[in-house]
């Protein structure tokens, strides 16, 4: 054998100059900044390469998982001993649709409840009081004890953690909840999970609330109360920040709009008496995760951090500085149109999820967006978890992103950027005078304005939507919900149910709500519970609550998808083709031989299926002439001329006069932006240029316009 090798002496290290150096000649004279490094929509810049000096200065490099300020996790072991939750939601409307769905996920790989409640629950009203389209929309409808039993049949709420979304006052509806768990003959302390109360999430999303702040602000702290004293494992607060998320924003307004609302949540409990130890325990955040891997991962742990500095800030202790997580998968880039693609963007998402450290997650099933999910959707979602889990297996790995200097380096500019938005926030007086201001709302669609501007571009690209369109889908449609009829059903319920009630009781139970509401303690939600074990419903709840009714209303977040607007164009091109039989077209005047359109024409055709519009193919044609009198014999209303750049002068001042002449309201569209000639192609009747820049949602809209397509 040889001499032992010695590495470091053989083969020394390059130095990060010998590299710049290196990508410098290979550039050629081209910027370094423009050319590699990407600016994000958080403003950070993102370099090609990252090197061990970029931890120089950080401050969290050198903790561990487990310790302040937890930005490496809340726990020592991360995943290893408690992994994240599978918190699927399940949103079916009626009680024993819900119990059948939820028993056979829970026994399928789901290990948590996650309950959402239809708009009318959550609004406190039972399903006779509510208007028709309120019942069933979004979730489970509740109205009574009865009910509860019926969706939880089975279903023992202490054996698992539960996420139960609660509405803005939250007492009517735990209450239920609360009831059921003493009717199973269950203890209450053995409860645990998150009630969501989220009244500025609710005022962000909603535009208004029904009653004033200080209002909803006694009920939590009542509910709070209770949970201390009846429920110790269970959240009685939560901070969501997926609506801004929805609505297009980025990374640093997630974790700056948090912890503003964190910060209103803290002050208005303090003042109403609860310590910052028993307010922070208290707590959790919802964050939506979005489809920019190393940045949502990024995002979790730069949250933690800057989390454990507002709890520190207020006295708070290091299990009081923990951030709890729960995350789901967002919907602004999911799609209708060929939606099996969300399956895979929700894997990626749940990836930086559980790197990030998420403490429990809802993966949203492919359907979500246009229909209520059903077995198939829901299973395949679910199943994401357990793939990471059983065969990639992140439950064995502590903090898997530690130490990538990459990572290390955004979650540091993350959390900078995210205080310096969040005291913004507090210096307008806080997330709920700013809210009034409009001023998160403002910051957000400024954001979604650059999102949608490189979605119509295609600098963003949305795969099966904006571009890689599969003409040949097969669409997935929603079954009609009929609320009207689903309302009837549930007040029919509601009715049998009062007839077994013992009224006397039931009013003297109510009563006693209303003697202790303007009491900060557990009474209130204590006797909640006992009126709904003595038949009260919901809607009595509420009413005995005496909330004041004074109305806040604030400019609502625009919550949409990146991808509504080239839905649309597909959508109205499907439906005239539908009705009319015939399927938009445009021709392609392929000039030269193959390789000199090919690359050109199969762009053009690629671009032009986005909307669903056809394209006449063709092998080429040798003339002008031929090409012209193809044109306008195709019967198509568009043509696109296809060839090279260096051909282009010769060929299309002719072309288009041609086609022109011919017909003068045929749109004439050349595949090509050659700068020094648009002038004068579009003098010899050239209509819009198709190339990789272009605006693809305008010359869609334009396109569908001149051919007259309507849905």
């Amino acid at each position: 054998m040889g001499t032992a090798l010695d590495i470091l002496n053989d083969f020394p290290a390059n130095t990060h100059a010998d590299w710049l150096a290196a990508v410098e000649k290979e550039l050629k004279g081209k910027p370094f900044d423009k050319t590699l490094v990407k600016k994000t929509y958080e403003g950070i810049d993102i370099q090609p390469m990252y090197f061990m000096h970029d931890l120089d200065g950080l401050p969290q490099v050198d903790s561990q998982p487990g310790e302040t300020p937890y930005m490496r996790g809340t726990a020592a072991s991360g995943n290893r001993v408690n992994a994240w939750n599978i918190a699927q939601e399940i949103t079916l409307a009626d009680p024993e649709e819900f119990n059948r769905a939820a028993q056979y996920d829970l026994t399928r790989g789901q290990n948590s409840l996650n309950i959402v409640f239809d708009r009318a629950t959550l609004s406190g009203q039972d399903p006779d009081q509510a208007p028709a389209e309120m019942v069933g929309k979004g979730g489970l409808s509740l109205a009574t004890l009865r009910d509860a039993g019926i969706a939880l049949t089975g279903i023992d709420l202490t054996a698992q953690p539960c996420r139960i979304t609660c509405g803005v006052l939250g007492i009517a509806p735990a209450s239920l909840v609360a009831a059921l768990v003493e009717e199973q003959g269950k203890p209450l302390a053995d409860l645990q999970g998150s009630l969501v109360v989220d009244p500025l999430g609710t005022l962000a999303v909603e535009g208004r609330l029904s009653c004033s702040l200080p209002a909803a602000y006694d009920r939590m702290a009542q509910l709070t109360h209770w949970a201390m004293d009846h429920a110790p494992k269970l959240r009685t607060i939560t901070v969501g920040t997926d609506c801004y998320r929805n609505s297009g924003g980025n990374a640093v307004q997630d974790i700056a709009f948090a912890l503003a609302t964190g910060v209103v949540y803290i002050r208005a409990l303090l003042e109403r008496g609860l310590g910052i130890d028993d307010i922070a325990t208290r707590m959790s955040f919802e964050f939506a995760i979005g489809n920019d891997f190393f940045m949502e991962i990024a995002k979790f742990r730069a949250a933690r951090f800057t989390w454990s500095q507002v709890v520190e800030s207020f006295g708070g202790d290091a299990e009081a500085q923990k951030m709890v997580i729960h995350a789901r998968t967002a919907t602004w880039n999911k799609t209708e149109v060929d939606p099996w693609v969300n399956m895979l963007r929700v894997s990626t998402e749940a990836f930086s999820g559980i790197a990030g450290g998420v403490d429990s997650m809802h993966v949203s099933p492919f359907d979500e967006i246009f229909r209520t999910p059903n077995e198939f959707s829901r299973r395949i979602a679910r199943n994401v978890h357990i793939v990471l889990k059983e065969e990639g297996h992140f439950d064995k790995v502590v903090d898997p992103a530690g130490g990538c200097w990459y990572v290390e380096k955004i979650t540091a500019q993350l959390a900078e950027k995210a205080w310096k938005l969040f005291q913004d926030v507090e210096a307008v007086g806080g997330m709920a005078t700013a809210l009034e201001q409009g001023v998160p709302q403002d910051s957000v669609a400024q954001t979604a304005a650059q999102r949608e501007k490189n979605v119509a571009t295609r600098t963003d690209r949305l795969v099966g939507t904006n571009m890689y369109p599969n003409l040949l889908e097969k669409r997935q449609l929603a079954e009609p919900f009929d609320h009207q009829g689903f309302k009837e059903k549930r007040s029919r319920a509601v009715k049998a149910h009062a007839s077994s009630v013992d009224g006397q009781a039931c009013a003297a139970a109510l009563a006693a709500i209303n003697e202790c509401c303007s009491t900060l303690d557990s009474k209130v939600v204590t006797r909640a519970i006992k009126a709904v074990r003595m038949g009260a419903t919901l809607g009595m709840v509420t009413s005995a609550l005496q909330v004041e009714t004074k109305e806040i209303v604030v400019k609502p977040l625009n919550i949409h998808r990146a991808a509504e607007p080239f839905e649309k164009i597909r959508r109205a091109t499907e439906a005239h083709t539908a009705r009319t039989g015939v399927t938009p077209k445009l021709f392609l005047a392929n000039m030269g031989p193959i390789p000199q359109h090919k690359a050109r024409a199969d762009f053009s055709t690629a671009f032009f299926n986005v909307g669903a519009f056809e394209t006449i193919g063709n092998n080429g044609f040798a003339t002008v002439d031929e090409a012209a009198r193809a044109a306008l014999d195709s019967g198509a209303k568009a043509v696109v001329i296809c060839s090279t750049d260096a051909t282009y002068p010769d060929i299309v001042p002719s072309l288009a006069q041609q086609i022109k002449a011919g017909d003068p309201g045929m749109m004439v569209i050349l595949a090509g932006f050659p700068k020094e000639h648009v002038e004068a192609f579009k003098a010899a009747g050239v209509d819009e240029f198709l190339h990789v820049r272009v605006n693809a949602l305008d010359l869609l809209t334009k396109l569908q316009q001149h051919l007259e397509v309507t849905a």
